[in-house]
């Protein structure tokens, strides 16, 4: 379980072929937080756990299915990922219930940086939904709230967007985003939990 709440950006310095998936190396820069083997880390929110730790950095593997569903596969050396580690007993609530399971990748469509500084993003049709207005939203592992939500456009996708304060921008990936980019995207679990079971109610009473 996270928060959303980025704790350091590091960087991917190892991308290798492996028999089940690939095995990443990541960076985590000047984050003095040190994991042991078996600990998760919520890797621009995909929850992976770590299965070493060496002086190029922390290795993770990652079978097909989160390489497949996740922006993890597209990946470079170099690349620029959010960490958080697992919440702890003392770890401030400050973000949202976040799981580390990415629900779809999304697709950012605009950037406006006259209004503060907005990123629109396009989902998976299966994931709107779950998206309410002022509801949270995990991108690429951080927490954010819907500024502003479209399930029904002229163009047939819907899309969500968001405002992203100074800080966000400056401890997290988010200021690199262009239209375009994929991201990943889970949904707020509490709202996805009430959805989930009033469409299933519905269904079993023939609704």
């Amino acid at each position: 379980m996270f928060t959303g709440l980025v704790q350091a950006v590091g960087t991917l310095a190892v991308s290798n072929p492996t028999d089940t998936g690939r095995r990443l190396v990541i960076d985590p820069g000047a984050w003095d937080y040190v994991p042991a083997p078996g600990d998760s880390i919520a890797v621009s929110g995909c929850c992976l756990t770590v299965v070493g730790v060496t002086d190029a950095g922390w290795a993770f593997d990652a079978i097909p299915e989160t390489l497949a569903k996740t922006t993890l596969g597209g990946l470079e050396a170099g690349s620029r990922v959010n960490l958080e580690h697992a919440v702890t007993a003392s770890t401030p609530m400050g973000g949202h219930f976040v799981q580390g399971h990415v629900d779809g990748v999304g697709k950012v469509t605009r950037i406006d940086t006259g209004d503060g500084w907005r990123v629109r993003v396009e989902p998976p049709v299966n994931l709107m939904k779950f998206m309410i207005p002022k509801g949270s939203v995990t991108i690429e592992g951080v927490s954010l709230t819907l500024a502003a939500v479209d399930p029904t456009p002229e163009s047939g996708a819907g899309w969500i967007e968001v405002a992203l304060i100074p800080e966000t921008l400056d401890r997290t990936t988010l200021r690199g985003l262009a239209a375009g980019d994929a991201v990943n995207l889970e949904a707020d679990m509490l709202v996805r939990a009430v959805v989930q079971t009033t469409e299933a109610v519905l269904e079993a009473k023939g609704g």
